[in-house]
């Protein structure tokens, strides 16, 4: 058990590392770019940003995602953190990767119109003006590997003398962001230990690689793990590919669809033989993260089976997560699982509520 919970996470990690490439960018292009991060310490930017209550800041515009602006100015400690809403004018000489609310992208530079809080995009094909709150991500071309990764890192403890209760949750993911795809990937354990009862152990994985389509449609595949000692898993392995759709994609929100087929193989923790299954699969994700400091994420996905007619699946993640000063956050999550004909002796659901204290690398 132990080690197949190591070769998940070194999986994790090499498959991130794989895909982090400058997917857009021809090797001239990368070389031209090589150079320019040489003397990027000599370099002064001069990008601006003007706010709602007509602050003016000078220095270096690092990206805007999520619907919050990372600006660098030659002053600050550390990076300041806008929201976009409050950006009422945007100017920068610099190239940048622009993605609209249609899905569609744009190579520009920034020139805002302050009058009517429009950003005029030329592609050097067609100059166009768009509206501010259509635009969903801006981030500079040419950016290197740890600029486009994302890493959350938190933990829970829980101590209790009655019982002799010890409880231990993590939870280590990462986003790589490039031009034209995403990959995500995390590794989730649950360890608790109780005098009088079986301990309970959990763990949960997933690698994803989503490749963006025009008119927001993206590909999708997945390879998602489970061992769960609760339903009487060793290890279950779905491996999934599909289509899906961004109902709605702005810089507030995203509402998604997506659906395919699925295999599945479990192997339990007694003398059951391990099954393998083919599946359909059908899901949803909302995320909501122009809420202040808070940020919603939930995803459903149930999986009828085409191998056993009459059973299915099906999984729910429900995460929401505070923002602290220095990176810093506190989540709560809540995991849920059922199989409507489980094997014998075990639970058909399962669910893990958790609160955790983490740390954000961006």
């Amino acid at each position: 058990m132990l080690k197949d919970k190591i070769l998940l996470i070194i999986l994790l990690f090499i498959t991130v590392g794989l895909l982090a490439q400058n997917d857009s960018l021809s090797t001239k292009e990368i070389k031209k770019q090589n150079k320019l991060f040489k003397k990027k310490k000599k370099t002064v930017y001069n990008d601006t940003l003007v706010l709602s209550n007509q602050n003016i800041l000078v220095g270096e515009l690092k990206k805007m995602d999520k619907s919050v602006v990372v600006f660098k100015t030659k002053y600050s400690d550390s990076d300041f953190k806008i929201k976009w809403h409050k950006v009422v004018e945007i100017k920068s000489n610099r190239m940048y990767l622009i993605s609209l609310s249609d899905g569609s992208k744009i190579k520009s530079s920034l020139n805002s119109n302050k009058n009517n809080r429009k950003l005029i995009l030329d592609s050097g094909v067609n100059a166009i003006e768009e509206d501010l709150n259509n635009i969903v991500l801006i981030e500079p071309i040419g950016k290197n590997f740890f600029s486009r990764m994302t890493i959350d890192i938190d933990f829970g403890i829980t101590l209790t003398k009655a019982n002799n209760l010890k409880q231990l949750t993590s939870n280590l993911s990462t986003t790589y962001l490039a031009n034209k795809w995403r990959s995500n990937a995390f590794f989730k354990t649950v360890l608790s230990s109780q005098d009088g009862i079986d301990d309970i152990n959990r763990m949960d994985a997933e690698i994803s690689f989503q490749y963006f389509l025009p008119n927001d449609w993206f590909a999708q595949i997945n390879a998602i793990y489970l061992s769960n000692n609760e339903q009487k898993l060793n290890l279950r392995s779905t491996y999934r590919a599909g289509i899906g759709y961004f109902f709605i994609h702005s810089n507030k929100m995203f509402l998604a669809a997506t659906g395919g087929l699925a295999y599945t193989t479990e192997n339990f923790t007694d003398d059951t033989p391990s099954k393998n299954s083919s599946e359909l699969f059908l899901g949803a994700g909302f995320n909501k993260y122009d809420i202040g400091d808070l940020s919603l994420l939930t995803s459903a996905v149930i999986y009828p089976s085409l191998t056993d007619k009459g059973i299915y699946r099906a999984d729910v993640n429900f995460d929401m997560k505070y923002d602290l000063p220095l990176d810093l956050y506190i989540k709560m999550s809540l995991t849920y699982n059922y199989d409507n004909q489980p094997i014998e002796g075990a639970e058909d659901s399962d669910y893990v509520f958790t609160t955790s204290f983490g740390w954000e690398f961006n």
